[in-house]
């Protein structure tokens, strides 16, 4: 499982045209599902997430969670994280999991995040064309890799 966390100061998706989600202060994470994750991976990124010390705090130190913060947070699956690109020019997208395999995880994903923030998270649309924007705050953007817990 891969995410790339952005903190933000304000953040959003549009489906058709519809605002589906929207944030101020907080935390858009974009999350990429392969077939080898399960439940380990996801208990193991969301805490990761939920508690990284990526908000300033009053001396202006990035020493605050997002959950110390109070921010809130947009969830959106992008298969995309999982691009293959080290033949050719085109990416091949065989390591991201099959919608039967990806909206379970990540759906449980979603759950466990609501469960560790203690409130819930705005989310895209699985599988759906959405336009995301963002202000990065900062910027400050980290990519995380639960095949990789360096």
């Amino acid at each position: 499982m891969k995410a790339v966390i952005q903190r933000v100061s304000s953040s959003s998706v549009t489906i058709n045209a519809k605002i589906v989600a929207e944030i101020q202060h907080g935390l858009l994470v974009l999350v990429g599902i392969e077939d080898a994750d399960n439940q380990e991976d996801i208990h193991w990124l969301t805490s990761k997430i939920a508690n990284l010390r990526i908000f300033e705090d009053h001396n202006n130190v990035m020493n605050l969670s997002l959950k110390d913060s109070n921010g809130d947070m947009i969830i959106v699956s992008q298969f995309t994280l999982h691009a293959a690109t080290k033949k050719g020019n085109r990416p091949s997208y065989i390591k991201a999991a099959k919608p039967e395999i990806a909206i379970p995880l990540y759906e449980s994903f979603i759950t466990q995040m609501e469960l560790e923030l203690g409130k819930k998270v705005q989310t895209g649309q699985f599988g759906a064309d959405m336009k995301v924007g963002l202000v990065n705050d900062g910027p400050v953007t980290i990519i995380i890799d639960t095949k990789n817990k360096e």
